[in-house]
């Protein structure tokens, strides 16, 4: 049986009127957490998400530490490629690499399938273990998208330009949307797990999309996208979309079957809801300023807040994900505050 929760999150999310405005931050658990430091001296990445207990105290700890409104599950986007058949290292200093690349059409049609229960058995145990005795607030399941995904199996890492991964898309069409399809049947198949696992919401991480003009998300991206969300809408859970540099796709996700459209620090709130994003908002405090003073960062996210709460359906989050070296207890105060201002205003 699953932990009554507090539900917050989840209302505005479905554009609904909250008390007060609901928060929770990219990376919140792990990296500026000292008990979190203490585990990675201990354990690496891989080894903490394949072991439930373990990974579920990580992703709690933050809304213990915090009091946030919503976990995020603690994982890597590179989590279900081994499944399918690529050789997938996370190295320190450097990231996830690939040892076997996709290079032709022939190789994205050896690409085999996920079987949830039988490949990642360790992240639907987590999942359980803070679903049904753990959190009190909803968990957020996630997936890297398409393009992102790609991104690094075609660079064979991370990249700085996506010279190789453009350059596939446009000289190898036939191949490109074979491996948006291969990657489309993947993610659904994962992110219905998480749900059925309990995951209360989900959102997709197109980290690098930014890198594509809107003519080229279009054409190449946009089909795929809204398979997936078509497909995940019918679990009845909030989809929240997320990518960095990527504004000038807000509206290309507002038309997508969403029901969160994820801003990154470089476009206003009040900007994006001019333009036509109508769809509950997310977003966003760039996390630099969380290395500011306090009244920098209480006059900063009090502006955010005005604007997000302009009209229902806002969540407060950061423009990208925390810094190792942000202090938690910016992150603890920084909470209270957005709780305390927003319920003032709203109450009135």
């Amino acid at each position: 049986m699953t932990r009554p929760i507090n539900d917050t999150f989840l209302k505005a999310a479905r554009g609904e009127r909250t008390d007060y405005v609901p928060v929770w931050y990219m990376r919140q658990a792990g990296r500026s957490q000292p008990e979190y430091r203490e585990i990675k001296e201990k354990y690496s990445l891989f080894e903490i998400t394949h072991q439930p207990e373990l990974c579920a105290y990580v992703t709690r700890l933050p809304v213990e530490n915090y009091n946030v409104d919503a976990a995020i599950l603690y994982k890597d986007i590179m989590t279900p490629l081994p499944a399918i058949g690529m050789d997938v290292e996370i190295k320190g200093g450097i990231g996830p690499v690939i040892s076997n690349p996709i290079r032709s059409l022939a190789d994205v049609e050896k690409l085999g399938e996920i079987s949830p229960v039988e490949d990642v058995p360790y992240v639907l145990e987590t999942i359980k273990i803070l679903t049904q005795e753990q959190l009190n607030v909803p968990l957020i399941g996630f997936s890297g998208a398409p393009f992102t995904l790609a991104s690094y199996m075609i660079e064979g890492g991370p990249s700085k330009n996506y010279n190789k991964t453009k350059a596939f898309m446009y000289s190898e069409p036939k191949a490109w949307f074979a491996l948006m399809d291969k990657l489309a049947d993947m993610i659904i198949v994962y992110v219905k797990s998480q749900i059925q696992a309990g995951a209360k919401a989900i959102q997709i991480f197109d980290s690098w999309v930014g890198a594509l003009n809107v003519e080229d998300y279009r054409y190449f991206i946009k089909p795929v996208m809204t398979r997936i969300f078509a497909s995940l809408k019918e679990e009845n859970v909030p989809l929240i979309m997320f990518g960095v540099g990527a504004s000038h796709l807000a509206l290309e996700w507002n038309d997508l079957p969403l029901d969160v459209v994820g801003l990154d620090w470089r476009l206003p709130i009040n900007q994006a809801r001019e333009i036509g994003v109508h769809k509950t908002v997310q977003g966003n405090l760039d996390p630099a300023i969380l290395l500011s003073p306090w009244e920098v960062i209480e006059e900063k996210a009090k502006a955010i807040l005005d604007q997000g709460m302009a009209q229902d359906g806002y969540i407060f989050n950061l423009g990208h994900g925390v810094f190792p070296s942000v202090n938690p207890e910016t992150l603890k105060k920084l909470t209270a505050f957005i709780h305390e201002y927003s319920a003032s205003k709203l109450s009135r």
